[in-house]
């Protein structure tokens, strides 16, 4: 089969297109005719050799490798202590994270079933393929966390604020992958939701139901915006905190990407700063996969490139103001 590897680490030039054997499912898996993938941080952090994280978080790999956690495809072939799927099912799955041997940069994945839901049948292989990292991140840290371990970036657990018709939150990246599931999910709940991003971005997110937009690049939110409920900021890192004095007291923010919070400013402030790492989950995927069936939540499409065209998907993203996802197809 053909996949993509990286035999050394570097920019978007160092993805190989190779030929490699079809793996074969060990227990507890499936093989996956893989027809989609979705493009994600992790993968060019995979690709970087990890440098953005501390050391201590890093997952251990060996070269080659090849990158990828999120596929959608078909069932090819079932281990014999698999139940519930089947050979020609359609699935779809964020796998094996937060390890980096999801491997879906390939033609066949081997896939733990735990990991996987059936597809929407509503919806094709290319959105269903953008879903699972972004859209479980956005839900383990809004609606339910779904797990006991502990995260590399903080002490206590997760803990999601429930979300409800009184609340009001304020996204940060609300266009991108992450962001514009958040924003989704957040109106499901009947929240209030200001979305932040540059301005190319506010017909989109006002159509997914944003009720207030600040563009970034014009007007600093900080600024304008105060007593919020919760902050999600699907950009995080060292910035984060200046949205911390748009919240209320009691109020919450939720970094996706860990930044710098100083403990007395956020307990002066009487706010509470927590995230978690999004974990593989085929349960609260087939829940998120229920509502891209009826069109609660839609997947939005940045851009697609064929599997061998890695690299241009890779430079696509490193240009950023990406309006949803990027998804490789796989003929």
């Amino acid at each position: 089969m053909r996949a993509v590897r990286l035999h050394e680490h570097g920019g978007p030039e160092v993805l190989r297109y190779d030929e490699v054997p079809i793996p074969e499912p060990g227990p507890g898996e499936v093989l996956v005719r893989v027809h989609a993938v979705g493009v994600n941080p992790p993968d060019w952090y995979l690709r970087d050799g990890l440098t953005n994280l501390p050391p201590e978080t890093r997952p251990k790999f060996s070269l080659p490798v090849i990158p990828g956690t999120d596929l959608s495809g078909v069932v090819e072939a079932v281990a014999a202590d698999v139940d519930g799927l089947s050979v020609g099912d359609e699935v779809f799955g964020l796998l094996r994270f937060p390890s980096f041997d999801g491997s879906t940069y390939a033609e066949y994945v081997v896939a733990p079933a735990s990991d996987l839901a059936l597809k929407p049948a509503g919806i094709d292989h290319v959105h269903a393929a953008g879903a699972p990292m972004a859209g479980l991140t956005a839900w383990q840290f809004l609606i339910e966390l779904g797990h006991d371990h502990p995260s590399p970036f903080q002490a206590a657990q997760h803990r999601p604020v429930p979300l409800g018709a009184n609340m009001t939150v304020l996204i940060n990246g609300a266009a991108g992958g992450v962001g514009h599931f958040a924003l989704q999910l957040a109106k499901w709940k009947g929240a209030r939701v200001i979305a932040v991003a540059s301005g190319a971005h506010e017909s989109f997110l006002r159509e997914l139901g944003a009720d207030e937009f600040i563009d970034y690049t014009k007007s600093r939110p900080e600024e304008l915006v105060h007593d919020v409920d919760l902050v999600l900021d699907a950009v995080g890192g060292p910035d984060s905190k200046r949205f911390l004095r748009t919240l209320k007291r009691g109020g919450s923010q939720f970094p996706v990407f860990f930044g710098e919070f100083d403990e007395e400013e956020t307990v002066k402030l009487g706010v509470t700063v927590t995230g978690t790492q999004v974990r593989s989950n085929g349960a609260q995927l087939a829940e998120l996969g229920r509502l891209l069936d009826a069109g609660t939540v839609r997947v939005a499409i940045d851009s697609t490139f064929a599997l061998a065209d890695a690299r241009a998907a890779h430079e696509r993203a490193a240009r950023g103001h990406i309006q949803g996802k990027i998804v490789l197809t796989v003929a």
